[in-house]
C-alpha cells in the first residue's frame, strides 16, 4: 500500500470523497503554514517555525532534501502535510500535520494516509541511498495526545523527551567572560562577508561528529550533507559558528564548537540566538569548554540587541548538560518527544 500511495491519485483516493493530494508548490505555501500554525497552537499554545522556515523547506535551499505532499478538501482548503526529509543514511525525518479543526475520525483518517505515505517517501529515499533499511524518525508535543494516537497508530514507538529551552537576554550580558584555563573561543576564520576557509569548516565538522558519536540517535553526516543542511536554514550565519581551542602546546587543538542561527519575528526581524549545536570532545570536557561557548554566544546575542537565546537538550543527556543550561539561566519553555519506527527496503 505504501509504495502505491505515493501515486497522488492513488492517495486521494484514499482520502475522503472529493478531496485530493498533490505535491505542493510555492503558491501553497501560505495556506501550509497557516495549517502548521493552527497545528501549532493547539498542540502547545503557540506557534513555533515562522513563515521564513515554510517556504524554505517548501521551496528554498531546505527543499532539496524534502519531499513533500498535501492534502485539500473538497472546498480546497489545505487540511493536511506530510513531509519526508533525508536527514542522513538511515535517518529519514518524518513530519505529518493535519488541522486541528478536523473531527477526530477524520483526523485519524487523513494522518493514517500521510502517514502511509511518509513511509513509501522515506523507502524510497533509502533505496536511492543503496540502504535495506531505514529509520522513521518524527515527533509530538508533549501536551499533543492526538497526534501521540497517530503515531502509535502508524507503529512508531515513543522513544525520547526534549526540552526545548530559553533563556532571556539581560543587560548584565554584555561583555565577554573568563574562559576557562588555555582555553580561546573565536569565530571561524573568513574573509569579510565570505564562506570560512575549509580548515575551520573541516575542524567544525570533524569536532561535532566525534563529540556526538555517543549521543542518542547519532547518524553520521557527511561533510558536504553537513554544511548543505546547516546553510539551507533561513537563520543561517556564517557569523554564529565559534570554534572552541586548547592552548597547551605549540599549535591550538579544536575541542569544542558552537553553531548558532537567528531566531525571527513575525516581521523577519532578527529578535533572538538558536544555539544549533553545542560540542565538546570527550577529552577536553570538564575545563569550561561548553560554558565558555555558552557565554560567547549569549553575549553575542546581548552585543546584537537580541531578546533571548534558546537551545533544545535531551532530557536524558548523559553529558549532563541539561545542568549546565539550568545553571546559566535556561529554562523549559515547552517538552517535545521524538517517536521512532523502522522501514525496510523491499
Amino acid at each position: 500500500m505504501t509504495s502505491l500511495l505515493l501515486d497522488p491519485d492513488l492517495l486521494s483516493a484514499a482520502l475522503p470523497a472529493g478531496w485530493h493530494a498533490a505535491a505542493p508548490g510555492p503558491d501553497d505555501v501560505a495556506d501550509l503554514h497557516a495549517l502548521r500554525a493552527r497545528h501549532e497552537v493547539a498542540a502547545r499554545g503557540a506557534e513555533s517555525a515562522g513563515f521564513d522556515a515554510t517556504r524554505a523547506e517548501l521551496t528554498g535551499d531546505a527543499a532539496e532534501s524534502r519531499v513533500h505532499v498535501m492534502v485539500r478538501d473538497a472546498s480546497g482548503t489545505a487540511r493536511g502535510w506530510a513531509t519526508a526529509h533525508d536527514r542522513a543514511a538511515g535517518r529519514v525525518l518524518v513530519a505529518v500535520v493535519v488541522d486541528p479543526d478536523l473531527d477526530d475520525a477524520t483526523g485519524d483518517e487523513v494522518a493514517a494516509v500521510l502517514f502511509a505515505w511518509a513511509e513509501g517517501a522515506g523507502v524510497a529515499r533509502a533505496r536511492a541511498r543503496g540502504l535495506s533499511r531505514t529509520q522513521l524518525d518524527s515527533g509530538a508535543f508533549e501536551p499533543d495526545t492526538r497526534q501521540q494516537s497517530r503515531l502509535a497508530a502508524a507503529g512508531y514507538e515513543h522513544v525520547r523527551t526534549w526540552w526545548q529551552m530559553r533563556r532571556p537576554v539581560v543587560d548584565a550580558d554584555h561583555g565577554l567572560r573568563p574562559t576557562g584555563p588555555g582555553v580561546v573561543i573565536r569565530r571561524l576564520e573568513r574573509e569579510e562577508g565570505g564562506t570560512p576557509g575549509e580548515r575551520d569548516l573541516a575542524a567544525a565538522h570533524d569536532v561535532l561528529e566525534q563529540a556526538f558519536g555517543d549521543h542518542f540517535n547519532h547518524h553520521e553526516e557527511t561533510f558536504e550533507e553537513f554544511l548543505a543542511r546547516l546553510r539551507s536554514d533561513p537563520g543561517h550565519r556564517w557569523d554564529h559558528w565559534w570554534l572552541a581551542e586548547i592552548v597547551d602546546g605549540d599549535e591550538p587543538q579544536a575541542v569544542g564548537v558552537l553553531i548558532a542561527s537567528a531566531s525571527t519575528d513575525a516581521d523577519g526581524r532578527a529578535v533572538g540566538s538558536y544555539v544549533e549545536y553545542l560540542g565538546v570532545l570527550r577529552a577536553a570536557r570538564g575545563r569550561g569548554v561548553a560554558r565558555s561557548l555558552l557565554d560567547t554566544v549569549v553575549t553575542d546575542a546581548a552585543e546584537r540587541g537580541r531578546a533571548y537565546v534558546g537551545l533544545e537538550v535531551d532530557a536524558d543527556s548523559p553529558t549532563g548538560a541539561a545542568d549546565l543550561y539550568v545553571s546559566s539561566g535556561f529554562t523549559t519553555s515547552y517538552v517535545t518527544q521524538s517517536w521512532h519506527r523502522y522501514a525496510d527496503v523491499m
